[in-house]
């Protein structure tokens, strides 16, 4: 693993979204505490990969509350043992595995991942943002959010058209992805300092939300940690701009899988803006 890709270090503060978010997913599972939800319709359920209300009729760029391109690097600050090295076999330590996980990450074997042409298997689309590194993001088109990644040369396509696109989806690395701009749930009054959704934009969310399947079998660590075909992957992506102006994402990452796992695999991942791509550097996957 080349650990010049990463910045290291802690960051003067979280992201105000990603803290309130992964506490609002441990207490809740989804949406705010009850103490916000009270005497609040329920919300209406939204088919995974259907657009927000607003955004019938309107692209994904042009109903974009943050600025998400440019290029972005990792910023090491947990983890380093899992990430910045390749894990011994068997450290399956922060997943929850069963049974069947634990056999098949005992098996690991890079070299024969490399001899038959699967050493991209850790940076499918549950693992690479934990991979340390670069991402260049950019619109493809109005409706196409693209993730290039330096370490291991990935492409990832968010698509804001919804499910249309989805049925003739081929499993692949990084499978297909819907996204839509976050928002509260219908009727649900949030006050304005309230960092993950604000009522001074109409109640549009700051966070995109990504939800990912037709996933080709993959590891969630290097070593091995297996992900099965039928993960599915939400994620959140929260921006913050400090005082000093620097410029922030956090991704939350949820996993999964009823095949390898006993309950979802929770991780949040930093990433800063970075002034320009001068630092950019491809590199293609390696099993070890």
């Amino acid at each position: 693993m080349n650990v010049l890709k990463a910045a290291s270090g802690r960051r003067s503060m979280a992201s105000p979204g990603c803290v309130l978010r992964l506490a609002l997913l441990l207490a809740t599972g989804h949406w705010p505490p009850a103490t916000l939800l009270a005497q609040q319709p329920a919300p209406q359920a939204r088919p995974p990969g259907a657009p927000a209300p607003t955004q019938v009729g309107r692209t994904g760029k042009a109903t974009a509350p943050v600025d998400l391109t440019g290029y972005w690097v990792s910023v090491i600050s947990e983890d380093w043992r899992w990430r910045m090295v390749t894990p011994l076999k068997g450290d399956f330590a922060g997943v929850p595995v069963n049974g069947d996980a634990r056999r098949v990450g005992e098996r690991w074997n890079p070299a024969q991942d490399e001899a038959a042409g699967a050493q991209c298997k850790s940076y499918g689309a549950p693992a690479i943002m934990r991979v340390p590194g670069r991402v260049h993001i950019t619109w493809q088109d109005d409706n196409t959010l693209k993730i290039e990644t330096d370490s291991g040369m990935q492409t990832r396509l968010l698509d804001f058209q919804g499910a249309a696109k989805e049925v003739d989806t081929i499993a692949s690395w990084q499978g297909f992805s819907s996204a839509n701009w976050e928002r509260p749930p219908n009727g649900v009054e949030v006050p304005d300092n309230f960092p993950i959704f604000s009522t001074r934009t109409g109640t549009q969310g700051r966070s995109l939300e990504v939800v990912t399947t037709h996933l080709r079998p993959g590891y969630l660590r290097k070593n091995g940690v297996p992900y099965s075909a039928q993960t599915v992957l939400d994620e959140y992506f929260d921006y913050h701009k400090e005082s000093n102006g620097d410029e922030w994402f956090t991704v939350t990452t949820i996993v999964k899988d009823p095949v390898y796992l006993t309950g979802p695999y929770i991780t949040s991942t930093d990433f800063k803006k970075e002034r320009d791509g001068s630092k950019w550097d491809p590199t293609p996957c390696t099993a070890r």
